[in-house]
């Protein structure tokens, strides 16, 4: 440690002068990278870099290739099949519903909230195909409203 000096400017010049001791010894080795601590590897053959000469070939090698045939070609996918509408879609009259929904003088608001929950499992709209979400809605608005109208009742 020199006079005058902390420990740590003292370190730094330590550093420095361990750096230029190492940077004169490799001065003629100009393809290192200073900082990493090994040299790099490459895959070559003859000079050559192997990935550089097969740059078009990584592009068919994700392809479905036949070398004696050509392209193989991929057959068209079926097209889906048409959605059938389910049987209880179909009946949207108020009577309909008042018959699946079975409210009845019985019913708590308990039992009334567990109607509807069962009731929009079955029916939602956003759980049938999009042919059939006009019934859907209009299942759903009925069943709401006579809902409502047992639970207003009781609430009386």
């Amino acid at each position: 440690m020199l006079f005058g000096q902390s420990v740590f400017q003292s370190v730094l010049e330590r550093l420095k002068a361990e750096d230029e001791t190492a940077e004169d010894a490799e001065a003629p080795a100009a393809h290192r990278v200073s900082g990493l601590g090994t040299g790099l590897a490459f895959d070559v053959m003859e000079g050559v870099s192997a990935a550089s000469q097969r740059v078009g070939q990584a592009y068919f090698d994700n392809l479905d290739l036949d070398a004696a045939a050509g392209v193989v070609e991929k057959p068209a996918p079926a097209p889906p099949p048409e959605p059938v509408m389910p049987d209880h879609l179909v009946r949207t009259t108020p009577q309909e519903v008042a018959a699946e929904l079975a409210i009845s003088a019985a019913d708590t608001p308990l039992t009334l909230r567990e109607k509807r929950r069962a009731f929009a499992r079955a029916n939602h709209p956003d759980g049938v195909e999009l042919p059939f979400r006009d019934n859907a809605t209009k299942r759903m608005m009925l069943a709401n409203l006579l809902i409502d109208e047992a639970l207003r009742r009781l609430s009386r």
